[in-house]
């Protein structure tokens, strides 16, 4: 049994390490094979993308594959089934039809801003989450052939024992973790076989592409994708005294010209507006044109009594007022907010967002305790960035389960070779561009400047109340 796709894709890429190189592209399945596809394209540090294809099902049984179709217009088809069941010409064709529309329109809402990775001369890994009937994974194979692939992989985690996809015409190497001879669905082999949806596969490809751009483009892109807003506000960059709860917390914000979108910064535990870590993300936003805030949590005297630390409630009542601080200064007013954690900050912000499901446009945990917020996570609607180093393998486990009970946009990026803090050369600098990416897409789009009446928000119960 694997867990989950997600471990099912790190063990395939154990078997796939020798194709680790400049040629080789990995090509996931939509939708199910696409976050196996994603840990395999990160162990072997290639490019990800999907291949799109569709089933042709039978017009009288749509669930029985008489083939399928691909981009490209390639059309792979069941002769054994198509006489079996005396299916027409006619038949094919307009079912054929059908699904070359949809495939368009698929290619499309994965793709909306580019074109499909160019195949020519390439290795390309092609991926899913299992093999059934083979029809879809044969019509992948045949795409990239068609698009010019030297070398076409098929690899998947599980098969029947039957299936013969290493002699498929299109097939130069077929890998497969299991072959069990009591085969009955793909889903038999996995304990969390949830459904993967549309916007995970478009997160995922986002995500694959921002770790992968190398820093010069992305710093490019990120001066580009700001450089169109007008200077709203000026630059600021002073330390500040945000009034909370008849006390004081110190902070310092930092607001680049123009900028549209301010990130939060909720510290965890042993930590403070001072740490070398948080202040070097967020010198990587401030060079994409975000603004940052970071500032104490809780007092002195507060952080003495260890409890405090761990009072997710308490962090996240006072992130949320430091929010509403924010957006009612003259520069905060009209920005965009969200929310960056790490520890058991993450589950501060994330507790807080689920509050003000409004206000808040995006949320990023580095190295964070989001299962400490499991109670309300199922309220946030942010689209939220879990970030974990690969062998931070307690808390990546953790941040596993507390993805379960995510219903927003989500991803969990593993950065490979970091551990808890990041500290290994380049980690944290990967973290800081997955982070600064992120909220670049989901907070300084143009035109979606916060409500300032705060007053009239609604805020559900918090933490307490589950």
């Amino acid at each position: 049994m694997f867990s989950d796709r997600r471990e099912a894709g790190r063990q395939l890429a154990q078997s796939l390490r020798r194709y680790r190189g400049p040629d080789t592209v990995v090509l996931g399945l939509p939708r199910g094979g696409v976050p196996v596809a994603a840990e395999v394209a990160a162990a072997l540090g290639a490019p990800l993308d999907v291949i799109v294809v569709r089933k042709l099902g039978v017009p009288y049984q749509p669930e029985l594959a008489m083939g399928a179709v691909g981009e490209g217009g390639v059309v792979v088809v069941n002769d054994e089934v198509m006489r079996h069941l005396h299916i027409s010409e006619v038949e094919l064709s307009a079912v054929t039809a059908r699904e070359r529309e949809v495939v368009g329109a698929r290619a499309q809402r994965f793709r909306p801003d580019r074109p499909a990775l160019a195949l020519d001369g390439k290795v390309a890994v092609i991926v899913d989450d299992g093999i059934a009937t083979g029809s879809t994974a044969h019509a992948a194979c045949a795409v990239a052939r068609a698009a010019g692939a030297a070398v076409v992989v098929l690899a998947v985690p599980v098969a029947p024992a039957d299936s013969q996809p290493e002699h498929w015409p299109e097939v130069d190497e077929f890998v497969c973790l299991q072959r069990p001879h009591r085969f009955y669905a793909v889903g038999q082999f996995y304990e969390d076989f949830g459904q993967t949806t549309d916007d995970e596969v478009v997160a995922l490809l986002k995500l694959a592409a921002a770790a992968a751009r190398p820093p010069e483009a992305a710093a490019d892109a990120a001066a580009s994708s700001v450089s169109h807003l007008a200077p709203e506000h000026p630059a600021v960059d002073e330390d500040v005294d945000i009034p909370v709860a008849g006390t004081a917390l110190p902070g310092h914000v930092t607001l680049p010209a123009g900028a549209r979108g301010i990130v939060l910064f909720a510290h965890g535990s042993g930590s403070s507006r001072h740490s070398p870590r948080n202040r070097y993300v967020a010198t990587v936003l401030q060079e994409g044109g975000l603004g940052t805030l970071l500032f104490d949590l809780l007092t002195s005297g507060e952080e003495a009594h260890r409890s405090n630390v761990f009072d997710i409630d308490l962090l996240a009542e006072r992130l949320g007022a430091v929010t509403e601080w924010t957006v009612r200064q003259p520069w905060g007013t009209g920005l965009q907010v969200g929310y960056f954690g790490a520890s058991t900050g993450a589950a501060a912000a994330l507790a807080a967002a689920a509050t003000r499901t409004r206000q808040i446009a995006a949320v990023v945990s580095r190295g964070g305790r989001p299962d400490l917020a499991i109670p309300v996570l199922d309220r946030v609607t942010a689209p939220t960035l879990l970030i974990v180093g690969s062998h931070d393998e307690m808390v990546l486990e953790l941040n596993r389960r507390a993805q379960r009970h995510l219903h927003c946009e989500n991803s969990l990026a593993v950065v490979p070779g970091a551990t808890h803090l990041f500290e290994e050369p380049g980690t944290l600098a990967q973290a800081g561009r997955l982070a600064r990416d992120w909220f670049l897409d989901h907070l300084a789009s143009p035109g979606g400047a916060m409500p300032t009446d705060w007053a009239a928000a609604a805020h559900p119960p918090g933490l307490r109340d589950n």
